[in-house]
């Protein structure tokens, strides 16, 4: 968990900048400081949270509502693929270890276990640790940005808008492994761009993920076309 904690740190002026931005958010559209924090703290859900506050009004109609949550949950949907590729290595473990900590799941950690596990890594620990230093900073980290509102009222004026995406493309760059990752983050990619054209919205975050990840599943391994021969050379020597 220590080592979790220890590989997230670079990431921490990004979580704390996103979770700022988000305080301001929270703050122009009139919520208090505590309803701000219990967001952060119950909803923990990122790009989601941003997508709801968007269409919230005050009151808070059953449409509104229903709308805010439709929407989180449409965006929040790729975590059904984030959480299914985890099975094969937290699935061994205890059901009350696991699905506890999956309330800690985040595009980031889940990046930085893969790149542990992709490693030779083996202590799930390391997704732990990180989810929960994400947890703190980004339930926390609201706090200057409901205060300081006009400094990121505009994040875009500041370069702000670009520290996530740049962070993710920092860490996806050690996971790229040949032909296959390629077609599948390039389908991923086209699929993302057009749907965010042609849809608007959010949609791409979803439609983006299943593409590339229908791309991957059935693209040819070239590594494992390669194993095949080998393992039938064993055998015959054998």
């Amino acid at each position: 968990m220590m080592l979790g904690v220890r590989q997230t740190l670079p990431l921490v002026p990004g979580v704390v900048t996103f979770a700022a931005v988000f305080g301001t958010v929270c703050a122009q559209k009139g919520l208090t400081l505590a309803e701000t924090l219990l967001i952060n703290a119950f909803v923990f859900a990122g790009a989601s949270q941003f997508v709801a506050m968007e269409l919230y009004r005050d009151p808070v109609t059953p449409a509104v509502l229903l709308a805010m949550t439709g929407i989180a949950a449409a965006v929040n949907l790729r975590m059904l693929l984030l959480g299914a590729s985890l099975r094969p290595w937290l699935g061994a473990a205890p059901a009350w270890q696991v699905y506890p900590s999956l309330y800690f799941l985040t595009d980031m950690n889940w990046l930085l276990a893969l790149r542990y596990r992709a490693g030779g890594g083996s202590d799930w620990g390391i997704y732990l640790g990180s989810g929960l230093l994400l947890w703190v900073l980004w339930a926390v980290a609201v706090i200057p940005g409901y205060f300081l509102g006009q400094l990121f009222a505009e994040p875009q004026r500041w370069g702000l808008d670009l520290v996530m995406p740049a962070l993710f493309i920092t860490m996806l760059v050690p996971l790229w492994k040949g032909r296959r990752q390629t077609l599948s983050w390039g389908v991923a990619a086209v699929v993302a761009l057009a749907s965010w054209q042609l849809l608007g919205g959010y949609w791409f975050v979803l439609t983006g993920a299943i593409a590339g990840a229908i791309a991957g599943a059935y693209a040819s391994d070239p590594n494992a076309a390669d194993a095949a021969p080998a393992k039938e050379t064993e055998k015959s020597d054998g």
